[in-house]
């Protein structure tokens, strides 16, 4: 399958919010064409765009993201003044629906990262793949669904056949081919810190492409793309682009 050689990691995270809509526009205004992103489920089962268990690190609130509601998760300000200032104050935690809207308008494609809590990795890909079946036209971008969570892969699976998934792992340990074909896996999404080139070519030799996460430093994005790596994923996707030009 085809993808882009950068993708924007949360959207831009190092120079705006991470997973809300500032970030998704950010991401595209540095020359990304796709965007990462996170998503779990509200305590009413809205699919939303966050990366921790709780609220408390991203947000002006304190809580466990399960136990809030869309109603009272849309009150937060998302906008990281400790970190940005007032630039973005007034940010929200944006709905799958939401971001997805938006990413349309902007031309860009995405990897939805199934990002469950505890418990609902089933419930999470079943809700997030609705979303992206009634939001995501046929002819946009063919999105990809990753998982570090083998159930969470299963369940998109059942929910959108059709729809890539990708394999997602720290390192890549033990028989990591033959587990990404069990769960059906069309990419492989290794973390940066302990690839190798072997790994690199293993995998392209049983044609997965390679998507590595998450690559901030110019000399690794040069080296680890100098191997072959097919995506690099980036906190900050206009400098790597520039780096590996």
């Amino acid at each position: 399958m085809q993808v882009p050689t950068i993708i924007g990691h949360r959207g831009a995270r190092t120079n705006a919010p991470e997973n809300t809509l500032a970030g998704l526009r950010r991401a595209h205004e540095e020359g990304a064409t796709w965007v990462e992103f996170d998503v779990k489920l509200t305590r009413d089962g809205v699919p939303v765009l966050i990366h921790d268990e709780t609220v408390d690190r991203t947000t002006d609130a304190r809580g466990a993201v399960r136990e809030m509601t869309l109603a009272e998760i849309s009150r937060i300000d998302a906008g990281c003044p400790a970190v940005f200032g007032d630039r973005f104050r007034g940010a929200r935690i944006p709905t799958l629906e939401e971001s997805l809207a938006l990413l349309l308008s902007l031309g860009m494609g995405f990897n939805l990262e199934v990002k469950p809590c505890p418990g609902l990795e089933r419930e999470t890909s079943h809700a997030a793949l609705a979303v992206v079946a009634r939001s995501w036209p046929a002819g946009a971008p063919v999105p990809v669904i990753s998982s570090f969570k083998a159930a969470s892969l299963e369940a998109a699976r059942e929910a959108a056949p059709a729809l890539p998934r990708g394999y997602l792992a720290e390192r890549l340990e033990g028989d990591w081919i033959g587990a990404a074909r069990a769960l059906g896996c069309a990419t492989i999404h290794p973390g940066f810190r302990h690839l190798e080139r072997a790994q690199v070519e293993e995998a392209h030799s049983h044609g997965f492409p390679v998507l590595v996460w998450t690559v901030n430093d110019a000399a690794r994005a040069v080296e680890i793309r100098g191997w072959g790596a097919d995506s690099l994923i980036s906190d900050v996707p206009g400098a790597i682009a520039a780096a590996i030009a």
